[in-house]
This record gives C-alpha cells, structure tokens and sequence, in this order.
C-alpha cells in the first residue's frame, strides 16, 4: 500500500511540483495539498494534477484543529512541510512524531532557527562570508528546524552572488533533495535512533 502524504503549503508551491513530478503515484500518492493562505499558487499546482486541495485560513481561531481532523480523515502516513510558513502545533508533532519532514535552506545548524525564511537566509550567508551553503531535509519536533537532520546537500557560495542567486542555487537543490528523502520514506530505508537517521543502502537499479 503506498503512503499516504500531505503537503502543507504557504505559497507558490515549487517543491510541492517536484514531489508531484517524482514521488506522486510511484512511491507514494500526495492525498492532500493543504494552505493556510488562499492565494497559494500551490493550491492551483494541486488542482491541476487533480489533488484534493484545502484552504485553512492560518487566521481562523480553529486552524489547528481543523488542520488535524483534515489529516485524520484522510488517513496521512507522512506530512510534508514544503514552503510552509506556520509554526506546528506541539499536538500535531506527538501525533505524527517522526513523520513530519520539512525541506530548510541552509545547512542546518548553520543558519537555522526563528525567523530564517526566504531570502534573509540568503543574505546572512552571503553577509557572514560562508564558502558553501545549501539544503536541509529534517524531520519537524518542538523547536525551529531543530529536528534530527535526514539529508543535506551543498552549493558553493560565489563572491558575486546575491541572495536571490543563491536562492535560486539552492532551490534547484531542495528540488532534487526532498523528493529523494520522501522517496526513501516511503520506501521505509529511513530509520530515526535519537537524533541520528540512518538511511538504508539498497542494492539493484532500485
């Protein structure tokens, strides 16, 4: 049986495309494209490839429960943070504990934390002077991209980018990056022991 997915969404939904071009129907199936923001364009992405979509107003005193009986109903085994730009409830990280997953742009610890979003990622690492910068796929807990780390990848820093170049460096990234980790999720190689995951090695032309 494949897994089950929501994809928690904010805005213009480029990560939540590459999912659907990659894992949709092969390894797992997106059941669920949530926003908490009704002019998401990821919303439309969702529509297009005919995935049920849902606008919770982040605003609506309710959000958070409504959000959880949207989850429990359609039965998600994985919930995945693509461009999401809401803090997540401590009940729905108990509930789906190791099974939250969110895609970073940096190379967590590094540039990490509240209020590293967007392009002021960017800017502080261009600021700082780093060599290499990069993505982060980890699973969600009780902190700000606090949880263990499940893969990272690099991009070098140039001394003429700007923090929309490397935006758009380390975007192709987080492409490449999140359908890879969800795949190996749902195809159950992905172990959590404390803060390590281990990723199992598979053999063949899996």
């Amino acid at each position: 049986m494949m897994t089950r997915i929501a994809v928690l969404i904010s805005g213009g939904g480029s990560n939540l495309q590459s999912l659907i071009d990659t894992v949709h129907n092969s390894y797992g199936r997106i059941e669920l494209v949530i926003s908490n923001r009704r002019d998401a364009y990821g919303l439309v992405r969702a529509k297009n490839h005919e995935i049920k979509n849902i606008c919770i107003p982040g605003t609506d005193p309710n959000y958070d429960r409504l959000l959880l009986n949207k989850l429990e109903e359609a039965g998600i085994d994985l919930i995945v943070l693509a461009g999401y730009l809401k803090i997540v409830s401590p009940q729905l990280i108990e509930k789906y504990r190791n099974r939250i997953i969110n895609i970073h742009p940096s190379l967590i610890p590094a540039f990490s934390g509240d209020g590293h979003y967007g392009l002021k990622v960017h800017k502080e690492v261009i600021e700082y002077g780093a060599k290499v910068s990069g993505a982060t796929v980890h699973f969600v807990d009780e902190g700000t991209d606090t949880g263990p780390v499940v893969m990272q990848k690099c991009v070098e820093v140039e001394s003429d980018d700007t923090p929309e170049s490397l935006q758009n460096k380390v975007l192709k990234i987080e492409h490449e990056l999140l359908p890879l980790a969800v795949k190996e999720y749902c195809l159950g190689n992905i172990q959590v022991e404390g803060r390590k995951v281990n990723i199992k090695k598979r053999g063949g032309n899996e």
